[in-house]
């Protein structure tokens, strides 16, 4: 069953093409890593299946909808750099966001939120850091809690973003780790420059450089680790 299929897609900011005759689908319960050079359209694309973009030409549909209607569905951890660490939040009310979409019509949450909440933290290893600010949090630790914060609403899709840009190699492995957890239950997209986690961890790699290819990540070329986008030959 196909849950994201871009057809004949173009996309540009301006007069800058971004995006060009993209054609792909992503089957359920795919692991998929997304890679390319920086302005390949890697964060383009997963913004267009949320429908924070539109596309110029083509089609984008999520779960078999147009992307706007399937938006709860799906779960999705920002660059760390788009979130503003500056904001007095807590690490608790953080992950709590992530059931906005899904508040009742007069704004109250639903039962058993909180309980959830903590027993997310739990699980990515972050028990007893709820009050703390989330300002005051490593990279690392940030990251776990964005990845607590999409699964709040327990999406079908989750959409990750460099969730490991910038974190020391541990908790870069131990995100990795708790990840597998959801391979085949979850369709997961991870845009990432790390080569090694792509050959070890997903089923299939997209490589953007404006257009789309689909590989398998043993053909995926050790040159992606500096820059150099093509097959292995």
């Amino acid at each position: 069953m196909s849950v994201i299929t871009f057809k004949d897609l173009f996309f540009s900011y301006g007069t800058v093409e971004v995006l060009k005759n993209v054609s792909f689908e992503v089957t359920q319960g795919e692991y998929i890593g997304i890679v390319g050079p920086n302005g390949g359209g890697k964060t383009t694309a997963l913004k267009l299946m949320m429908r924070f973009l539109a596309p110029s030409r083509g089609k984008v549909k999520v779960l078999g909808k147009a992307p706007e209607t399937a938006r709860t569905k799906i779960g999705y951890v920002p660059q760390i750099n788009a979130y503003d660490k500056e904001f007095p939040i807590s690490v608790l009310e953080v992950v709590l966001t992530g059931t906005i979409g899904h508040l009742h019509w007069w704004g109250g949450r639903l039962q058993g939120d909180k309980a959830r909440a903590k027993e997310l933290l739990k699980e990515v290893g972050l028990s007893g850091l709820e009050k703390r600010p989330f300002g005051a949090l490593s990279g690392g630790q940030a990251q776990k809690v964005l990845i607590a914060r999409a699964l709040m609403c327990d999406p079908e899709i989750l959409l990750l973003d460099e969730p490991t840009a910038n974190i020391d190699p541990q908790s870069e492995q131990a995100i990795f780790d708790y990840l597998k957890k959801f391979q085949g239950k979850k369709t997961i997209l991870i845009v990432t420059h790390n080569f090694d986690a792509i050959v070890k961890n997903v089923e299939r790699v997209l490589c953007f450089q404006h257009e789309v290819s689909s590989m398998k990540p043993q053909d995926v070329c050790e040159h992606f680790a500096i820059g150099m986008y093509h097959r292995h030959e």
